[in-house]
């Protein structure tokens, strides 16, 4: 999973868990709590029910995995893969990744912004992403060159330290 994604990955296994424990519920309810004559299940619709219990309990149980999952590489910040193959090395004592900071992976937003399908704002991006693109550099280098012109005397800041 990318950094930029894990925000969107996290979001869609607790909607698609929220969704799972929703129609376990409503169908729970209608299924068992059902006591009138209008609401008697004929053969086609039980077997519906049961096929939609059975899919959403195991998309309910496919989603908690994911999350504990995706909850232990965050708090150890090994990934799957990398424990795996720690493992079989039997290195995985030896680890010395650290736990992935929430800011990023949430950003630097309001917290209720956490909940919405919106990309992060990140307050360092080079560092979070691990790289810098070339046209950031080129557009940081412009913006530098930009500062140089606008100063009263054509001299940047960096040639009056040297």
């Amino acid at each position: 999973m990318g950094v930029g994604n894990m925000k969107h990955f996290i979001l869609f296994l607790v909607y698609t868990w929220s969704c799972s424990v929703f129609s376990l519920l409503l169908l729970g309810w209608n299924y068992f709590m059902c006591s009138d004559e209008d609401c008697a299940f004929n053969v086609f619709l039980t077997q519906l029910v049961r096929l939609v219990t059975i899919l959403s309990l195991g998309a309910l149980l496919f989603t908690s995995s994911m999350i504990m999952n995706v909850t232990f590489g965050l708090m150890t910040g090994i990934g799957t893969i990398d424990r795996l193959k720690k493992k079989a090395n039997d290195t995985i004592g030896d680890a010395v990744e650290e736990p992935i900071p929430l800011k990023d992976v949430f950003g630097i937003g309001a917290y209720w912004t956490f909940l919405l399908p919106i990309d992060p704002i990140f307050d360092n991006y080079d560092q979070v992403m691990g790289f810098s693109t070339p046209q950031r550099l080129l557009r940081e280098e412009t913006k530098g060159d930009s500062m140089k012109m606008n100063s009263p005397s054509g001299v940047s800041k960096d040639m009056l330290s040297i």
